[in-house]
């Protein structure tokens, strides 16, 4: 069901006169985004007309935008996701490990993104791929998934990545598998220590190297003695290196990967009205315990859409990576060979289903009236108007 309020309509109603106010000051990528969520699910984009074989009840359905910060686009590609990831899961405990930027660093990543976010990446997964190999501490080739969120719940800059993380790994002669203790993975004070050293280290070599930009407030920092003092307490300071409870089993890591690998800055769910006053969204703040955390935020529409596209990726930037034994190069014969040494079975590939050529199309909704099953019977193009029903009948279901 369509939410009272979507982050589309916020855009429609005020992204005309912010791309006014801001013009010359916007990304591509940004301009991008906004058209893609202002066209979702409408006309614009074209769509298919379905009837129900058995009521013939009639809707039509208009196509996604399909972009990755699309709130309403993220629920079918995750799904997506998930069902490859389901056969690649071992029986044995998930852990979740946080690693978390310094606002210090944070505000170098907000004008360097695909510099830092990808030192994040490497510094996350380097660590935890280094520690868990010490025989002091597991001894062993481990593999995670690693999954980059740069807001905060008030849509905030807030660079951080999610790591998913096997309980154990491969000895490293590959012969056995090892197993971390019962509800404990790594020493969280020994990783914070390494990421914020393998961290620093290659963010002073992209300095070096000259990859990094300063604007505004941080122009300074194109001086190297003005960087260099900037960073100089952040290599005595403690960084934050969250980890979480083990997961309960398989199911909790895909229910899991589901709320956070294909998740947007805010969802149109969290957005509670748009009136004179601002947006005002639901948010939580951390700095509270329990249920004094959840709150309102009012903002400015101006100031809730300079927030939203700050979480707007480069182009061609990877969110979701994966290390160690899921690397993608060799991720399915890591993954056998440890089922083989854990007992596991096999997982049965996913059934080849060959649709009948001479069969109407079938929609991927049911029908609303009986559950019968919707048949496409006519597509239209973007822009076009349906010939079967009109646009009034519209359910804005992503036909995508």
């Amino acid at each position: 069901m369509r939410p009272a309020l979507e982050v589309a309509d916020i855009f429609r109603a005020h992204g005309p006169a912010w791309r006014l106010a801001q013009a010359g000051h916007l990304s591509l990528g940004q301009l991008k985004v906004m058209s893609a969520i202002e066209a979702c699910r409408t006309a614009e984009l074209g769509g298919h007309v379905d009837r129900c074989e058995d009521c013939d009840h009639v809707q039509v359905s208009y196509n996604s935008c399909r972009n990755r910060h699309c709130p309403k686009c993220q629920g079918a590609a995750a799904q997506r996701w998930l069902e490859a990831r389901e056969a690649e899961l071992l029986p044995l405990a998930y852990y979740h490990v946080v690693f978390t930027l310094p606002a210090q660093i944070a505000d170098i990543a907000f004008h360097n993104k695909a510099v830092v976010y990808d030192i994040l990446f490497k510094a996350a997964a380097e660590t935890l791929l280094t520690i868990a190999a010490d025989p002091k501490h597991l001894g062993a080739r481990i593999g995670l998934t690693a999954v980059l969120h740069t807001w905060g719940s008030a849509l905030t800059h807030h660079p951080h990545v999610h790591c998913i993380v096997p309980g154990g790994g491969l000895s490293l002669d590959g012969q056995s598998w090892i197993s971390c203790r019962p509800r404990f993975f790594l020493p969280v004070r020994v990783l914070s220590r390494l990421f914020r050293r393998l961290f620093l280290d290659r963010l002073a070599e992209a300095y070096a190297e000259g990859h990094l930009v300063f604007h505004g407030h941080l122009a300074g920092l194109a001086d190297r003695a003005a960087f260099t003092a900037r960073l100089a307490p952040l290599r005595r300071a403690e960084w934050v290196v969250y980890a979480k409870r083990p997961f309960a089993g398989p199911e909790s890591v895909l229910a899991y990967l589901a709320r956070y690998t294909h998740r947007v800055a805010i969802s149109s769910t969290r957005l509670v009205r748009m009136d004179d006053n601002g947006v005002t969204f639901r948010w939580k703040d951390y700095r509270q315990d329990g249920a004094a955390r959840r709150k309102t935020m009012t903002l400015a529409p101006p100031e809730f859409i300079r927030r939203f596209l700050i979480h707007v990726l480069p182009g061609g930037f990877h969110r979701i990576r994966h290390y160690g034994l899921l690397a993608n190069t060799a991720r399915a014969a890591n993954l056998a060979k440890a089922r083989a040494l854990l007992g596991a079975p096999t997982p049965s590939p996913a059934p080849d289903i060959t649709p009948e050529t001479d069969a109407p199309a079938k929609s991927a909704i049911a029908c609303p009236c009986c559950g019968g099953r919707m048949i496409i019977f006519e597509v239209f193009e973007r822009g076009a108007t349906p010939r079967t029903a009109p646009p009034t009948q519209a359910l804005g279901i992503d036909s995508s």
